[in-house]
């Protein structure tokens, strides 16, 4: 059984910053963002999107994104999350409760949620 090692479980550090390095995708990795809709905890909020914007500063293509903050996910809160990443999508999803943001950095659209 798989147990949650992330900074928001409960024996875990507070949240802090994962990265700053700027990119051509994300010049400013700092900031900030804006969540549309969640039933996260604000640490796991802050941990999605500093996760976010590292992913950012790492990779170019919206796919290297998302496979890293998918992959980071379930490395630190058990699999099996998704996540999406662009400028325009839609969709139409099924969640686990408290797992489930959907946030803005610049133009770019972040919907991350467990399921399955």
């Amino acid at each position: 059984m798989c147990s949650p090692s992330g900074p928001c479980s409960p024996l875990a550090p507070p949240c802090g910053p994962v990265c700053s390095t700027p990119s051509p995708v994300n010049p400013c990795p700092v900031c900030p963002a804006c969540v549309k809709n969640t039933d996260m905890s604000e640490c796991m909020q802050k941990e999605a999107i500093d996760c976010a914007q590292c992913a950012l500063a790492m990779y170019q293509h919206e796919k290297d994104v998302a496979t890293y903050i998918k992959k980071e996910f379930d490395k630190r809160y058990c699999p099996s999350w998704h996540c999406f990443v662009g400028k325009n999508f839609g969709t139409y999803i099924s969640h686990e409760t408290t797992t489930f943001i959907y946030f803005y950095i610049g133009q770019n659209a972040f919907i991350l949620f467990k399921s399955g």
